[in-house]
């Protein structure tokens, strides 16, 4: 066909359109497949930003919040609900019946993990003696421990020489008694209603500030019947390590029979140095706030004071060099008085606890108040006698 003929120009002319017009179709073509991958990429921040709101609330809010019975209990597990929300709020019992949480043989419940976790974690913060001491965990209400106290002979003896039989070990047992601590805390049905109120945060905090009360006066001064025995409460005697009975422990005289004499800080250095070397790793000083007031005061041969106050925020102040622990349990500076203490209380001082913290709701007792008793089992019990040093005022 001749190319120059009319009839050729009207077919290229309506090839041109068809390009155009299929042009036109990729346009659109290109057009959605950038709307969709803005969408898409709008999808990806928004979810992004969802992450980040959510690490930032859990930032912002208490973790006892989240984790335990406040406003936002999405991510609790149905256990943890059940309890804030069915029980503790409403005194459901049948929706803890269905899960794993115990019934007491007395009535009550077991509180959850989260929820008896922060319990210990306050009382550790709360309890001068417990954030100290050796503390273990035990599921029986019978707990025994033997130690040795010497008695193993050794020895040398060359590759094929005769070894010399040993002498049997010395052993002793371990059996802090213990007793039921319990809490009492109340509150109004009005304020678990509230759904903005943290009934578990409120509860945890509650529980944990009564037992660290109750349990900071017994582990010190407890007389060992249906409670710990306390570390004062035991025999003590002026003999050394070697002399000395096991389970008594020392104390360095102060020299007056009333309050302290004319060179209180060598009584303090013989404290430190009658303990094993050993020991001494860890050791730290407790007594209340008059006997600190006292010993703030205390100033060396070349007038500098014994007291170093903690330089660092969150570093405990120093006395000789080994940290000190304010107890108000320890009794004031008088005659016969124990008001300072010194010991590796991890080695020297055993508390033994129960795991689980029961819980009994009681709307009825106190009306209008709603009253929680949660009750735990305690013990304690002087481990080393010869980890704790004891400061007796008399001469």
């Amino acid at each position: 066909m001749d190319i120059n003929t009319p009839e050729s120009a009207a077919i290229g002319a309506i090839e041109t359109k068809a390009d155009a017009f299929d042009a036109s179709f990729d346009i659109m073509a290109r057009q959605d497949e950038t709307a969709a991958a803005l969408e898409a990429l709008r999808g990806d921040i928004a979810e992004v930003k969802g992450r980040l709101d959510k690490v930032n609330r859990a930032a912002v809010r208490p973790v006892i919040g989240n984790a335990i019975g406040g406003a936002d209990m999405a991510d609790a597990s149905p256990e943890l609900k059940g309890f804030v929300d069915g029980y503790l709020r409403m005194g459901r019992e049948t929706e803890l019946k269905s899960l794993s949480i115990g019934s007491a043989a007395d009535g009550g419940f077991a509180v959850p993990r989260s929820i008896d976790a922060e319990i210990a974690r306050r009382l550790v913060k709360l309890s001068p003696v417990r954030s100290v001491a050796n503390v273990v965990q035990t599921s029986t209400s019978g707990f025994r421990r033997l130690i040795s106290i010497g008695g193993t002979a050794s020895g040398w003896a060359s590759e094929t020489g005769a070894r010399i039989e040993t002498n049997s070990p010395k052993l002793a047992e371990i059996a802090p008694p213990l007793g039921e601590l319990y809490a009492n805390p109340s509150a109004t049905q009005q304020m678990l209603d509230d759904a903005a109120f943290d009934v578990g945060s409120w509860l945890a905090g509650e529980i944990a500030t009564e037992f660290a009360r109750a349990e900071g006066a017994a582990f010190i001064n407890g007389t060992g019947t249906n409670q710990p025995r306390g570390f004062l409460t035991g025999p003590t005697a002026a003999q050394n390590d070697t002399a000395r009975p096991f389970g008594t422990l020392q104390f360095i005289a102060s020299g007056n029979a009333n309050a302290f004499d004319a060179t209180p800080e060598s009584k303090l250095i013989d404290i430190v140095f009658a303990m094993k070397a050993a020991l001494r790793q860890g050791a730290v000083w407790m007594m209340n706030s008059a006997t600190l007031a006292a010993v703030r005061k205390f100033k060396s041969a070349d007038g500098s004071f014994l007291w170093q106050a903690g330089i660092v925020d969150g570093q405990p102040s120093r006395l000789l060099g080994y940290p000190v622990v304010e107890a108000e349990d320890m009794p004031d500076i008088g005659a016969g008085n124990f008001p300072i203490a010194f010991g590796n209380f991890k080695a020297g001082y055993l508390i033994a606890e129960r795991t689980a913290t029961t819980i009994l709701r009681d709307p009825y007792t106190n009306k209008p108040y709603v009253q929680f008793y949660a009750t735990r089992r305690v013990g304690g019990q002087v481990l080393d006698s010869d980890a704790i040093k004891l400061l007796k005022i008399s001469t």
